[in-house]
């Protein structure tokens, strides 16, 4: 499998000028973990997660070293630490040494990446341009398919998925956003969460009306979009993850 048959094709971003509580409300309005950053000019320039977020003056977690630790750090550090708590813009926080992926780059090197590295997400980019995300959820999704029968992906799945990701485009409430889909001999299974009763039964009743398709297997979450509660679909024995 390469990476194109897992990514996340619709891809939510921030820029490098967006506020701290821009970017917070991103995260938290589609339930992802991390973002990437955009420029103008539409150039990766940068990652942030939600360990950018971790240590915030606002919330009182800033760094706190006693004087000995303080006099200790160097300048540097110090000044690191000062720019990460206290920054208002994403520019201030995010991570500048980037490691992305190809379209095609094989799973396996996809996780030898991600375990070296010790990161939960790849940006897929081609010719400079990001196209898509990969992310341990992903992967994880993708295994949950794979393991109904042999390894290797046959060449119908993979049309059939870029055909339901595209009905899926097509839903007034932006479903590729809040939803993946893995496809294994023509068996559809649905990641991700949706706000709003019965989305996920237009989201299976969307893949099911693909060509190809034998079965729709819905792993949908509800999450309420005020408290943040998320059930799990009853049909689904294992809890559904993030998308991204």
């Amino acid at each position: 499998m390469k990476a194109r048959d897992i990514m996340i094709r619709d891809v939510v971003s921030v820029t490098p000028d967006c506020s701290i509580a821009e970017m917070a409300q991103k995260m938290q309005q589609f339930r992802v973990s991390g973002l990437p950053v955009i420029n103008a000019e539409g150039e990766l320039v940068g990652v942030v997660t939600e360990g950018d977020c971790l240590r915030r003056a606002e919330t009182g977690t800033q760094v706190k070293r006693s004087g000995w630790r303080s006099f200790l750090a160097s300048p540097e550090t110090l000044a690191g630490e000062y720019i990460r708590s206290h920054g208002r813009k994403v520019s201030d926080v995010m991570t500048r040494d980037l490691i992305t992926i190809g379209e095609d780059t094989d799973l396996d090197e996809v996780i030898h990446l991600m375990e070296k590295h010790q990161i939960k997400r790849l940006p897929v980019v081609r010719d400079g341009s990001v196209i898509g995300i990969v992310s341990r959820a992903n992967l994880v999704q993708a295994l949950a398919g794979l393991v109904r029968g042999s390894g290797s992906v046959h060449p119908d799945d993979v049309e059939i998925r870029e055909k339901v990701l595209a009905e899926l485009g097509k839903l007034p409430w932006t479903a590729r956003e809040f939803i993946s889909a893995t496809v294994k001999d023509g068996i559809v299974d649905l990641w991700g969460s949706f706000t709003a009763f019965r989305q996920d039964q237009a989201a299976v009743i969307a893949a099911g009306n693909v060509p190809g398709v034998k079965e729709v297997r819905n792993h949908l979450a509800w999450v309420d979009p005020v408290s943040g509660l998320v059930i799990y679909s009853p049909d689904d024995s294992l809890p559904a993850e993030q998308v991204s």
